[in-house]
């Protein structure tokens, strides 16, 4: 398996966002490469399963249940059709790597068009996830907890079978509920090639 790593630092142009962070941290990888729902990822040369079945380009998102971290309503997904869904899944936002991502989601994913809807998904509890917006003043993205079984994880393949977190990922869907772009970071220290996947969502957004 090929594999394309760059290095991102923190200080450009997350430094303004993570005030917690010293720039002179060293970068976060960047990878570009991706393996398939439901095989393995690595951890610093660590391999872990992937549980659950794999979904694929072209499926449909099963019907799974997720719980809003703000309303703490239950919320399928599936609901969502005529808008283009940019999925960030993290295994848990009280982490660098994830909280890294989840500001890109929010800051960098304010230039996204009107018709992408950005949602923040981890097995962390809804409360963890609010307070997590709160205090990084990213509200303006949707948190969704797979907190109660991880049935979402199973779904599609994206649940550490050791841990029971969800591997770091991306997944566009498009207005049709279709499955159009997955990234599954073979390291899940590494962080996801997140302007090639904002690339996909834009180009779906404007699509009729």
């Amino acid at each position: 398996m090929l594999k394309r790593i760059c290095f991102f630092s923190i200080a450009i142009p997350l430094a303004l966002s993570l005030s917690a962070c010293s720039t002179r941290q060293a970068p976060l990888a960047i990878d570009s490469d991706s393996v398939a729902p439901g095989t393995q990822v690595t951890r610093q040369g660590v391999q872990f399963d992937l549980t659950g079945n794999g979904i694929e380009l072209g499926q449909s998102l099963p019907k799974t249940v997720l719980v809003d971290s703000t309303t703490m309503k239950e919320v399928d997904l599936n609901d969502y059709q005529g808008s283009v869904l940019f999925l960030s899944v993290v295994p848990s936002i009280d982490t660098k790597v994830c909280e890294a991502q989840t500001h890109y989601l929010g800051e960098q994913g304010d230039t996204l068009p009107a018709a992408v809807k950005r949602f923040a998904i981890s097995r962390d509890t809804p409360f963890a996830q609010a307070r997590f917006a709160k205090e990084a003043k990213l509200e303006d993205i949707q948190y969704l907890s797979d907190y109660k079984e991880g049935a979402f994880g199973r779904s599609i393949g994206l649940l550490i079978d050791s841990s029971r977190l969800l591997a770091r990922s991306v997944i566009v869907v498009d207005k049709q509920g279709i499955v159009r772009y997955i990234q599954v970071v073979p390291d899940i220290s590494h962080l996801p090639d997140m302007e090639q996947a904002f690339t996909t969502a834009t180009a779906l957004a404007n699509m009729p």
